[in-house]
């Protein structure tokens, strides 16, 4: 990849955003049920293109400009919770952000949470909202040909405010954002479109509702004749997902949520074939919340199609680069002598490139200074469901995984306690039943909360308590995750009251009888913060039919709360190719006698031929021309 091109491209995605968003913007909300817009209403009253001098910041940008600066701040593209967190108090002005977002940031700043916790649909009743599909879609062409590392990257970002499907269709722009500057440029535009779509479906699992978004409406557009007759779509989007959403075995949410809009998104792409302006219009029309698509294709589109394109399809217009992020978040840096304006799209493009390389780096593959030159490295075939984070963290769940194969998962309870004050449920199941972890849409909507409470169980404080879930087959048991509710404070007491174990051993249940295992856990159990996520690593790995916590319940009332208790396989392996073939961490010509002796697919185009072997020759005459030039230097 020639570094200036991209660099062109992350420029155009800025601008490309901006330009969809204010344009969306005048549509938000508007139409939430039929009729809806169409064609027709383009271009009548304010319902038309929005340019801005400067351009004025809003969700759909200054989240992932306040990611930037983060990364940029503290060198890294893998941000750690804590300093997401602390990046959140320090930037994120509360009155401009909403739903999910607004509840992870108080999340941080009234209970001391991080990510991911802030995104537990335990924690954060807006989990399934649209906000992460909007803000993380970036980190995506900060790897660009890497999806697997794109999705690593984004994986924190992402659950930070969403789990379950809503994750799963902000994974899918991510993937859609890495490969944009890899769409052949020599297919039409409508295979472009149908490229990237393929590609992003690749990688979410075959359960979740977001697959069965793509599928619905990837269909549904391939068996219309007329491709300008994109209402037909959107009025069975709505008939599926939220007017007969019962009856197709959905749960619609609200005109915010990530479902309606994850398929308008969808068919927009689809039906712009590959054209910014049309993309953008219809985004605009489709309804629900619309500047939310309109930004992100805006955005994509412009990171495929680079600066000039977009600047073409306003001729005669100058778009400005001057960009204003301090109307919206908070104590960030000046980059600009200019009273309306703070930084430049091509500025923030600029502090995006060393991210990029670095990424391109860390993935194994290559850079050249001095002309400029990235070569990126070998690509993965998409392997689902193993190719995203949140794919494999399901795949590992015993308690998903035995719902899913027909199996029971029964939870047991001995928890002596004080007498209820409805601090959560006494219904067991709420932590057996993989609500964690079940992305089909079938989620409870008449609860605001959905963990146990031990303090439903009346008895004397003070004795060990112990949680247990059995399992109708053998699982392989590596790590015990446990989530916790809520901690309470009482309120004329110094001391909480409880919801939280101040020790903790744990029993698999092998042969009919419990047996103690030893175990490490990577995090302190925290009297302060609630609903912490603690996944507790047996020192030796078994088989069982069950696994049980126990231990003392803390606070003046001792009493415990738990979301999930769930036994977990060993980690995935995550494939990852490399042009060091023979592991001797060099790529040089023994690496081309190894392809030779067993010929592998390097570019994932399924085959292992004369492609793959010039893609492997590059990279070692790569590496021996940097030599040679470290040599004459």
């Amino acid at each position: 990849m020639d570094q200036e091109q991209y660099r062109d491209r992350l420029h155009a995605m800025w601008l490309g955003q901006v330009i969809a968003n204010w344009t969306g913007r005048r549509t938000e909300g508007a139409r939430i049920n039929p009729p809806f817009y169409t064609d027709a209403d383009w271009g009548t009253g304010n319902i038309q293109w929005v340019l801005q001098d400067p351009w004025l910041a809003d969700d759909d940008t200054d989240v992932e400009y306040v990611y930037l600066h983060l990364m940029t701040q503290h060198a890294t593209t893998r941000l750690a919770p804590d300093q997401i967190a602390a990046g959140w108090i320090a930037h994120m002005d509360p009155v401009y952000i909403w739903v999910s977002n607004k509840a992870a940031w108080r999340l941080m700043t009234d209970r001391g949470m991080a990510p991911p916790a802030t995104g537990l649909s335990v924690a954060n009743e807006w989990w399934l909202m649209i906000d992460a599909q909007l803000t993380t879609e970036f980190y995506g062409a900060i790897a660009p040909g890497m999806p697997e590392h794109a999705l690593d990257l984004a994986d924190l970002p992402i659950a930070n405010v969403a789990s379950g499907h809503a994750a799963h269709a902000a994974q899918a722009f991510v993937v859609m954002y890495a490969m944009a500057s890899q769409v052949d440029p020599g297919l039409s535009g409508r295979d472009r479109a149908l490229w990237l779509v393929d590609r992003a479906r690749a990688y979410v699992p075959d359960t979740s509702k977001a697959a069965d978004i793509i599928d619905f409406v990837r269909a549904d557009f391939l068996a219309n004749p007329d491709v300008n007759d994109w209402e037909a779509t959107r009025d069975r989007i709505w008939e599926r997902y939220q007017g007969s959403a019962a009856a197709n075995g959905f749960k619609y949410r609200d005109w915010f949520e990530s479902s309606v809009n994850f398929a308008t998104t969808i068919m927009a792409l689809l039906y712009g074939e590959g054209d910014y302006s049309r993309t953008v219009q219809i985004a605009t029309l489709s309804g629900w919340d619309s500047d939310n698509p309109a930004a992100t294709l805006g955005g994509l589109l412009g990171l495929m199609l680079g600066t000039q394109a977009i600047r073409d399809e306003f001729p005669g217009t100058p778009l400005s680069d001057r960009f204003n992020v301090q109307v919206t978040r908070n104590n960030l840096p000046d980059y600009l002598p200019d009273p309306q304006a703070d930084d430049t799209l091509s500025m923030m493009a600029d502090r995006m490139m060393p991210l990029v390389e670095e990424a391109i780096l860390d993935a194994g593959g290559l850079a050249d200074a001095d002309d400029r030159l990235w070569l990126l490295p070998p690509l993965v075939t998409p392997s689902p469901p193993t190719a995203s984070p949140v794919a494999r963290l399901a795949l590992r769940s015993a308690n998903l995984g035995v719902l899913l194969a027909g199996g029971t998962v029964v939870p047991s309870v001995f928890a002596p306690s004080a007498p209820p004050v409805n601090y959560g449920y006494a219904d067991p199941t709420l932590f057996s039943n993989a609500y964690e972890q079940d992305a089909r849409g079938l989620e409870d909507l008449t609860r605001r909360q959905w963990y146990y409470s031990s303090q439903n169980h009346a008895s004397s404080p003070g004795t060990p308590q112990w949680f247990a879930v059995t399992y109708s087959q053998p699982v392989e048991v590596h790590t015990v995750r446990l989530i916790e509710g809520d901690h309470f404070p009482y309120p004329t007491r110094t001391e909480a009251d409880g919801g939280w174990f101040v020790d903790l051993e744990i029993d698999v249940l092998q042969g009919g009888s419990w047996v103690p295992v030893a175990f490490s856990g990577a995090e302190a159990l925290d009297p302060i913060v609630p609903y912490q996520i603690l996944h507790l690593e047996l020192a030796t790995p078994v088989i069982a039919s069950g696994i049980r916590v126990r231990g003392h319940a803390g606070g003046a009332d001792g009493f415990v709360t738990l979301s999930e208790l769930d036994a977990l396989s060993a980690p995935i392996a995550v494939a990852r190719q490399t042009f060091d073939l023979n592991a001797d961490d060099s790529i040089d010509v023994h690496d081309l006698y190894d392809w030779h002796a067993a010929p592998i697919d390097l570019n994932a185009d399924r085959q292992a031929d004369a492609a793959d072997r010039e893609y492997l020759e590059r990279a070692v005459r790569w590496r021996e021309r940097i030599d040679l030039e470290s040599g004459r230097r």
